[in-house]
């Protein structure tokens, strides 16, 4: 083997990282550029952005707000998470059921949900559960299509031979519906956890007196770009981190099952 051909790898391997970083600094310079293009009243710098980022994230009610967010995005993605995968299985292994219910949540799934919200308002009222049930009804959606359609495509030589093992449908579900579909359940994971986020904040920014969504629209309201900035980035670096993490877990699964 040749001196290049062991080299190659190498410079295979930090291609990803590379490509990533070249991204990020174009995103940075763009912003750079229109900042000296319409002034920093209107959008701050990506310098005074992340400065008033770490000037929020100093402040004493800051925790207090993202720690609300975080407690109602994380019971949402539970909901989502759990009430997704067991609809899904049902509605999978169930066909008729499947094929009667995927026209309906398809329906529901492409109605704005925010016209939902007056409703999830009378029946939940204001406070946290209204903001969990808002960022379940984002998510659990595709979670349970995803499901639906995993389970669907299983080979039929999978269930014939849970079948002729005389596997209990819980056993069957566990041992052989799940893991021969597990890497499309977890896409239908990486999309819900990213709408069951967007559902929160969203709910936050209506009906809330705490977290980052209602931080968010209070800065709106006093015109102050630079705090809108700054916890937008603190959401994309959020957003991009996890999702970055769930989609090498997804490239792990589809490589490992």
């Amino acid at each position: 083997m040749t001196d290049a051909a062991v080299s190659r790898p190498p410079r295979l391997a930090w291609r990803p990282p590379l490509e990533t970083l070249a991204l990020i600094a174009a995103l940075v310079a763009g912003w750079q550029a229109l900042h000296a293009f319409v002034g920093g009243d209107a959008l701050p710098s990506p310098l005074a952005a992340t400065r008033r980022l770490g000037e929020l994230l100093a402040a004493p009610d800051f925790g207090a707000n993202a720690a609300e967010t975080g407690r109602a995005f994380a019971y949402a993605l539970v909901i989502s998470w759990a009430g997704g995968l067991g609809v899904g299985i049902l509605l999978g292994a169930h066909r008729l059921a499947g094929d009667v219910a995927e026209p309906i949540l398809v329906a529901l799934y492409s109605i704005p949900k925010i016209t939902l919200y007056p409703l999830i308002l009378l029946l939940f009222g204001l406070g946290v559960s209204a903001k969990v049930a808002f960022g379940a009804l984002h998510g659990i959606i595709p979670v349970v299509l995803f499901t639906m359609t995993a389970v669907r495509t299983i080979p039929a030589v999978y269930l014939k031979s849970a079948r002729a093992m005389r596997l209990t449908p819980g056993d069957t579900a566990l041992h052989v519906v799940l893991p021969a579909s597990l890497p499309e359940i977890f896409t239908g994971f990486r999309i819900g956890f990213a709408l069951t986020l967007l559902g929160t904040l969203i709910g936050e920014m209506f009906a809330s007196q705490r977290g980052i969504g209602y931080m968010l629209i209070h800065a709106m309201q006093n015109n102050a770009p630079d705090v809108i900035l700054a916890l937008a980035l603190l959401l994309v670096t959020f957003a991009t981190a996890a999702s970055w993490l769930l989609l090498a877990i997804d490239r792990w699964l589809r490589h490992a099952v």
